[in-house]
């Protein structure tokens, strides 16, 4: 869904040409490096998100949008590279950013929301069946025994520590849930293999993620690829602001006699009653990170986001007009008119769907050379064979039903998920392609019961749903989609920097099998070691927390309950998909078409804080430079932007840092 416009950010990408020559930066030195440093972050991302948590600071390592560790490591390995005593062991360019990739692709695993909450998910049911014996003797016949272990000593070792792992009931568990993870990445990156150069290459989207490892680190002025930091006096100025202002901004929070700077303002509360009260508490948020990011996107990508986000309060004005219950527009979680994140939902699903069809001549192109009885060569600078791609797709996805399957499902249940789950992630990529922020969509339980009726799935099926939330929650830079699609990142990073694309591929798929067995390994020698009621992650206001704690009573509730579909819901879902794709059909005719329909995705996930403020001040911004300084300017102001959004990065990595070291305490 785009269009060329005069103030797109792809004509600054370093985007090499299809016939461009591709180097190295896959080499061993660097790949060495990369899982170096992967083995001794794996614990301290482990323990600083879950363990040690600090709970009023964004403890988030590796994920989230972008993410502080990776971007932190490539500044840093920069920096230490540009001192005169290492210069015989200078890494290039395409070398660091292949340690970025690596770190940026396989690091999430660690967090709280993947290996946490998919290995935590088994011990829980059998924890909630120890305390509520009729929930057990509903539900525990219904756990696959290699879903995790049941004995009692396994569970309360988990939940309370102080023992050692009993690795023979874990066996089995980690290698079907490892294989699941695994067949759900590959298929994934085989996906994004059969995109990817359509949209780098072809559509150019602008890869706003990717703009800022490249501008990150630079190469040496004497022509060869040694890497440098960046000389423009712009990018320190924005840096060495926002880790200022960051850094006693979190200081204050924890020190009272330090002045307050406060990054957060509520100006207005809403009025409780009434049509006004669509619109909520009125926020300012300036946190230089999110400001920078929506001034590095397309200036009408900005403009729609704060556009509709004000129609999203006018709709929920209505509503209360005509007799809706009072509330903001912000926490209007129902499904009744406008049933925004209804309307999200069907946007990413027309998203996903719009993806294929725009990229429908490449896709031909790409089947005609995987089905060629003759290897042509066309697609030697893919990340995969086109053919290699296809067949792990199809492997992969038939794994992933016939996981369902095994687990109690029917086949028409394992096919709608896994259909819906590839295609959702596609969508995921394409968010990030174009505009890099999350959406916050229904879960999938939640659109199970709305288009089919919770009555209607075998309670197999319903505990099947629970189960596998890591996979279909929203926020998708921070569960499990955060993997597949920092390897469409990295596909871009590559693509800009010269970097052997396939070799990249084989080392990501690599890397991604050896931290899934190390995350594994941690994580389990963590918990039966702390115990998993003893640390922070269990006690803090995280959705992990409360969906491993509180899923056995809303699965509870689908299952003796008798709730049938919802149409009017379902219908709101399908008006989501309409606008997206008329707003998308209006984009490619009319260049004066100001409404992007990511926008419209996001002012009906995003936060009011977020989604206003924030964007609405960077596109101001941004028309005024275009307006008084035209392109070149626009250009000079990138390094600030990134800057900013670096100073920022650098500064939530020290106070992870700094929690990690005083266990929580700061």
């Amino acid at each position: 869904m785009r269009k060329h416009s005069s103030d797109s950010t792809e004509e600054m990408s370093t985007t090499r040409s299809v016939s461009a020559p591709r180097h190295g930066g896959v080499t061993w030195r660097a790949v060495a490096l990369s899982m170096v440093i992967v083995a001794v972050t794996a614990p301290a991302i482990f323990y600083g998100e879950v363990v040690f948590a600090a709970r009023n600071w964004n403890i988030f390592w590796s994920s989230g949008v972008p993410a502080p560790w990776p971007l932190t490591v490539l500044f840093l390995l920069t920096a230490l590279t540009s001192i005169p005593a290492f210069r015989r062991l200078r890494l290039t360019r395409p070398e660091l950013l292949t340690v970025y990739s690596v770190v940026l692709v396989v690091t999430p695993l660690f967090g709280i929301h993947v290996l946490f909450y998919v290995l935590s998910k088994g011990p829980s049911f059998y924890q909630m069946a120890q305390i509520e014996p009729m929930w057990g003797s509903a539900f525990v016949n219904l756990i696959p025994t290699w879903w995790g272990p049941s004995s009692p000593s396994a569970v309360e070792g988990y939940f309370w520590g102080g023992t050692a792992v009993p690795w023979s009931e874990w066996y089995l568990p980690l290698v079907a849930w490892g294989s699941f993870m695994l067949a759900l990445f590959l298929a994934n990156v085989c996906l994004l293999v059969l995109v990817q150069q359509q949209w780098i290459r072809q559509e150019r989207l602008t890869f706003p993620l990717a703009q800022i490892p490249l501008e990150s680190v630079g190469e040496a002025r004497n022509g060869s690829q040694a890497a440098r930091l960046p000389v423009s006096k712009a990018f320190w100025v924005g840096m060495i602001i926002a880790t200022a202002i960051g850094f006693v901004s979190q200081l204050s929070q924890r020190l009272p006699s330090v002045p307050p700077l406060p990054l957060e303002y509520t100006v207005m509360s809403g009025p409780p009653v009434g049509p006004l009260s669509a619109v909520g508490n009125v926020q300012i948020w300036l946190y230089p990170w999110l400001i920078s990011l929506a001034y590095i996107i397309p200036a009408e990508l900005s403009f729609s986001v704060w556009f509709f986000w004000l129609l999203r309060i006018g709709l929920c004005a209505l509503a209360i007009s005509f007799g809706a219950e009072p509330g903001s527009a912000e926490d209007w979680w129902r499904w009744s008119f406008p049933a925004p994140t209804n309307q999200a939902t069907g946007a990413l699903v027309a998203l996903s769907i719009w993806a294929l069809w725009t990229a429908r001549r490449h896709l031909a192109r790409a089947l005609r050379i995987a089905f060629s009885l003759r290897s042509s060569g066309e697609d030697r600078g893919e990340p995969l064979s086109y053919r290699g791609a296809l067949l792990g797709l199809a492997v992969c996805s038939s794994w992933l039903v016939a996981f369902l399957v095994l687990s109690g499902c029917r086949l028409s249940f394992g096919v709608a998920y896994v259909a819906l789950l590839v295609g959702l992630y596609l969508a995921y990529a394409r968010l990030q392609a174009e505009a890099a922020l999350d959406p916050f969509f229904w879960w999938f339980n939640d659109i199970a019961a709305m288009g089919v009726g919770m009555r209607n799935l075998l309670p197999q099926e319903t505990l099947a749903l629970y189960t596998m939330n890591w996979a279909g929650a929203p926020l998708p830079s921070r569960i499990f989609s955060a993997c597949s699609l920092n390897a469409l990142g990295a596909f871009k990073i590559a693509d800009a920097s010269g970097t052997n694309l396939r070799r990249l591929t084989y080392v990501l798929l690599a890397a991604f099998a050896v931290a899934l067995a190390l995350g594994m390994f941690v994580l389990l020698t963590a918990m039966y070691d702390q115990g998993f009621l003893l640390t922070s992650a269990a006690k803090g206001d995280y959705f992990v927390s409360w969906a491993l704690l509180n899923d056995g009573w809303a699965m509870w509730h689908d299952v003796t309950g008798d709730e049938g579909r919802h149409l009017g819901a379902v219908l709101y879902i399908v008006a989501g998909g309409v606008v997206t794709v008329f707003l998308g059909i209006m984009r490619l005719r009319f260049v004066w078409w100001p409404f992007h329909p990511i926008g419209y995705l996001f002012s009906n996930s995003l936060s009011q804080a977020m989604g206003t403020f924030p964007f609405l001040l960077a596109w101001i911004l941004k028309v005024l430079v275009t307006r008084y300084g035209g392109l070149r300017l626009y250009r000079k102001t990138i390094p600030l932007a990134v800057g900013l959004i670096v100073g920022d990065l650098l500064n939530s990595s020290v106070w992870n840092i700094i929690g990690l070291a005083t266990r929580g305490a700061m």
